[in-house]
């Protein structure tokens, strides 16, 4: 049955929420798009007329598609040349969903999502429906297929599991454009002492090239470790600027809710590196430079102001 004009805009009525939701289930927004599709493309064969409950039907339809593919995906990155990381997004981005809770804006950060990782795909499921869009357990276990006792206790190991690993701290933008500058002043200073300073102890820094760019296959661990890495990874050197066929810009942004530094190449986005930032310092440097993760990002860029850059680069 071909769909009516009002069931096309019931169902995009509902996408930036798909989006967001599929999103935080898998860390990838070229395969949150797909899933939406796959949605819609089943909502378009539905006998709509007989479905009650629109958002709760595309909800459900949406999360186990998700969750098909994130069984699939395990299997993936299993093979995933080096550090798998989620693809970042950038300030503004409509699929970083809602933000008006804490829990909400912790359950985007690249730091949580990464720690999504080691949750079962259920555990997932139930820790986003519930923690990030504050679905009764009710509603999720009708999503789910499982009971509402069940609901809850999967959501109490997942967000226990999330929590052991948790270190961030909520910055505001002034806050966060000062780590920045700091770091970034730190970072070109040719020495690791400043480095150090500002990280934990127990720092770490990942790096996904995803086979596409060169990056080490082990995070670097310790607050020296991360800070000799950092100093040689800003030292400019004609070897780089012909690995990236230039000299890029960097500028200062945050992405999923984190600061963050954008590296740019006559317009594209060639890196995206988040801080983890915590009372204590900067646990976490995540670097995203696998160029299949970074479309979306150039994408976005392009369609806002972002200012003069802090410096050329490399």
């Amino acid at each position: 049955m071909a769909l009516t004009v009002r069931d096309v805009d019931r169902f995009e009525a509902t996408r930036p929420r798909l989006e967001a939701i599929a999103y935080r289930l898998l860390g990838s927004a070229s395969e949150a798009e797909d899933a939406v599709q796959e949605t819609f493309l089943r909502w378009q064969a539905a006998d709509i007329e007989h479905i009650e409950v629109p958002e709760a039907w595309l909800t459900k339809v949406l999360t186990n598609l998700c969750l098909n593919q994130l069984t699939s995906a395990r299997a993936r990155r299993e093979t995933y040349v080096g550090q798998w990381l989620p693809e970042p997004l950038l300030a503004g981005d409509p699929m970083l969903g809602p933000a008006d809770t804490v829990e909400q804006r912790e359950s985007v950060s690249y730091a949580v999502l990464a720690l999504l990782e080691r949750l079962s795909p259920n555990e997932r499921a139930v820790y986003v429906l519930r923690e990030a869009f504050d679905y009764p357990h009710r509603d999720i276990a009708e999503i789910l297929d499982i009971t509402e006792a069940a609901s809850q206790q999967i959501f109490h190991r997942a967000k226990k599991h999330v929590a052991a690993g948790k270190a961030r701290s909520e910055v505001d933008e002034a806050a966060a454009r000062r780590i920045i500058d700091e770091f970034l002043a730190a970072a070109t200073s040719g020495r690791t002492e400043p480095l150090v300073r500002l990280l934990t102890q127990d720092a770490v820094s990942v790096g996904d090239g995803g086979g596409k760019v060169p990056a080490r296959a082990k995070a670097y661990e310790g607050a020296l470790a991360v800070a000799k890495f950092l100093r040689g990874l800003f030292k400019p050197t004609p070897a780089k600027r012909k690995l990236l066929g230039g000299s890029p810009a960097v500028y200062a942004t945050s992405a999923n809710g984190e600061p963050a530094l954008v590296v740019v190449l006559d317009g594209r986005v060639v890196g995206v590196m988040c801080l983890e930032v915590t009372d204590q310092g900067i646990a976490g440097v995540r670097n995203q430079i696998n160029p299949d993760k970074l479309e979306r990002a150039t994408r976005q860029w392009a369609a806002t102001d972002h200012g003069e850059p802090l410096i050329r680069a490399f």
